[in-house]
């Protein structure tokens, strides 16, 4: 009975992870065998600048889209509160979740643009000088992470949403008959007991976060783009490595510290969840 769903998961994630780990260890030209050296990838990618940048930018890009979950916590608590509409609130965060990201990528980027983006436009109304959002990489990563947030904020609200109803009224209703208002209510009830769903919804933006290539892809990538050089990801260089200069040994490096990063993150999350995650 598990035979069906046993075969999936070994064809698709056991043996491309197994080919992938084989591969790091090899020199893989675009044709033919590769040849085994060691732990040279690994030597070499330790040694590279761009990877420890391009780490770096990961890195930030992820603590921007966690910046979001605190929005996502009000944005969820506020549509709670909704008596008519609450589902067509949803809805309308859910959209960004369910558009193709190259479609959006291509969108924000006409509203980032310097010359005649929106954002300018609107900036120009009130004073303030337009900026090269997408082709300065003092704002690159910046800019790139705040259309992370947007298109996250989706499946954040639902997941979140999910967890506000479970939380029971009758503790609401004790607290106000004890004299606490809405703001003591939600630091006092609403957080500990929304906790869980706030720790899943971390665990999904850190991975997801570290992930991310599509964004720097579509909204970057341009023949006189210089910001791209300085804001690529670790996905984006591993593309790089192993798609465009077909140096699939180096990729294949990438791509195992990558999930050994992520691995990292995530268990560091679960010890640290011990300390603030309350479950009832």
């Amino acid at each position: 009975m598990i035979a069906p769903a046993f075969v999936g998961l070994v064809a698709f994630y056991v043996w491309p992870f197994l080919t992938t780990f084989g591969k790091s260890f090899m020199d893989v030209p675009a044709f033919g065998p590769g040849t085994f050296t060691g732990v040279d990838n690994y030597t070499e990618l330790l040694g590279d600048a761009r990877f420890w940048q391009a780490l770096r930018n990961s890195a930030l890009y992820t603590a921007i889209l966690l910046l979001g979950v605190p929005v996502a916590i009000v944005l969820a608590a506020l549509i709670e509160q909704v008596g008519r509409g609450r589902a067509l609130y949803r809805v309308l965060f859910f959209l960004p979740v369910v558009t193709l990201p190259v479609a959006i990528s291509m969108v924000w980027r006409f509203i980032y643009n310097g010359d005649f983006g929106l954002l300018n436009y609107v900036l120009s109304l009130v004073g303030v000088p337009g900026q090269y959002w997408v082709a300065d990489a003092t704002f690159t990563i910046y800019a790139v992470g705040v259309v992370g947030i947007w298109m996250s904020l989706g499946i954040n609200l639902i997941i979140l949403g999910a967890g506000l109803q479970g939380i029971p009224q009758d503790l609401y209703e004790a607290s106000a008959l004890d004299g606490a208002g809405r703001v003591r209510q939600f630091f006092r009830i609403t957080l500990p007991l929304l906790s869980p769903s706030v720790f899943l919804v971390t665990v999904l933006t850190v991975i997801s976060a570290l992930q991310m290539f599509d964004l720097i892809f579509v909204m970057l990538r341009s023949v006189n783009n210089t910001a791209l050089a300085d804001s690529k990801t670790i996905v984006y260089l591993f593309y790089e490595k192993a798609f465009v200069e077909f140096d699939q040994g180096y990729g294949a490096a990438i791509a195992i510290v990558l999930l050994m990063v992520i691995m990292a993150a995530t268990l560091l999350q679960f010890r640290l969840q011990r300390r603030w995650v309350f479950y009832d």
